[in-house]
């Protein structure tokens, strides 16, 4: 299993980043190993449509989940339809305490977009 974070470097001790589109760097874990990889968000620098660029790359690592701070109407329509869960941080500081809260269900499933669309 993996799941994909959002973070402000490219570390599993990392600051969470709460955007996701935006996030400065994706955070691919197995939750159980907690083996992981960073890479820079490809979509950050996007004219438009980073939401939706962020969700195809997450689609394309085969990740079952996302933790992020905010999913735009975009990312979240497209990860849904890919039928990848999405969970906000919260409360949650860094990479790995969002990963123990969501090892033990503490974290809440977004259950519509937090933030409105942006791009056309």
């Amino acid at each position: 299993m993996k799941i994909l974070l959002t973070t402000t470097s490219p570390d599993i001790e990392s600051d969470v980043d709460p955007r996701f589109g935006r996030g400065a760097y994706f955070l691919i874990v197995d939750p159980d190993t907690l083996e992981w990889q960073a890479e820079p968000n490809p979509a950050l620098n996007a004219t438009g449509g980073a939401g939706i660029q962020a969700a195809q790359y997450v689609t394309g690592q085969k990740c079952e989940a996302v933790i992020s701070g905010d999913f735009g109407a975009n990312a979240y329509n497209a990860l849904n339809t890919a039928g990848i869960a999405m969970y906000l941080f919260g409360s949650c500081r860094t990479a790995r305490e969002a990963i123990d809260h969501y090892k033990t269900g503490q974290l809440q499933q977004a259950g519509s977009p937090s933030r409105g669309q942006r791009g056309g």
